[in-house]
């Protein structure tokens, strides 16, 4: 593969964003690469002819957030619960292809999710903080289930401070609340309904309380 023709290719990306963490959209890629994922911030792209690597192109408007995860990167180091990142070039990084669902993609196809994942992102955060980042902004969309173990992308807002409880509300939910789901599909729908109404609450509240949360959402849907 000449990487001249993919980075030639990876120019003629284009997309849209938006404020407020909206999805990306107006999507333009050459046919010669293959859309692997989108965010609110970039996307994934892979070139088929090395589909060891993909390339996670950054929005014009938002490549302080790629400098965010390259620094991230560097410092993290070598690890076996994160993706692996090769290199940095102006609007994107060189990162290594993860197989696997992610964890959103588990409740939407009924897989089922074990304890070991919740291990396994501990153990991520810990060695995280061990070499001086700060683990956040870890959801469902950026870990993936690989053989019954935990693989974490996107740690772009490794670099920032403070904490968004985020994961620490998806345990909390998982131990009271996935044994009554464990095994289901779950619409997209409903993900996307509850997500917003997560966000939503948790922005307004100064305590967010995950069982009252939780207690809400079964009343809703059992009406």
């Amino acid at each position: 593969m000449s990487i001249t023709t993919t980075v030639a290719l990876l120019k003629k990306v284009s997309f849209r964003v938006f404020p407020k963490n909206l999805p990306v959209t107006d999507i333009s890629i050459p046919p010669e690469l293959r859309l692997i994922g989108t965010g609110t911030d970039a996307i994934v792209v892979q070139d088929p002819r090395d589909t060891s690597v993909v390339y996670k192109l950054f929005h014009p408007d938002r490549l302080w957030k790629k400098e965010n995860e390259w620094k991230s990167y560097q410092q993290l180091g070598e690890s076996s619960y994160f993706a692996k990142c090769y290199g940095s070039e102006d609007n994107y990084l060189i990162l290594s292809y993860e197989s696997g669902l992610t964890l959103l993609e588990c409740l939407e196809q009924g897989v089922e999710i074990p304890e070991q994942v919740l291990e396994d992102v501990d153990e991520a955060r810990s060695y995280a903080r061990s070499v001086g980042l700060n683990p956040r902004d870890i959801h469902l969309k950026n870990v993936f289930l690989q053989e019954g173990r935990a693989k974490l992308i996107d740690i772009s807002e490794y670099v920032i401070p403070g904490n968004d409880y985020r994961w620490d509300h998806l345990v909390e939910g998982y131990r009271q609340f996935y044994p009554l789901i464990r095994g289901m599909k779950i619409p997209k729908w409903m993900i996307e309904y509850v997500k917003k109404l997560y966000l939503d609450q948790n922005g307004k509240k100064k305590s967010f309380s995950v069982s009252e949360f939780g207690k809400r959402l079964f009343r809703l849907f059992s009406a």
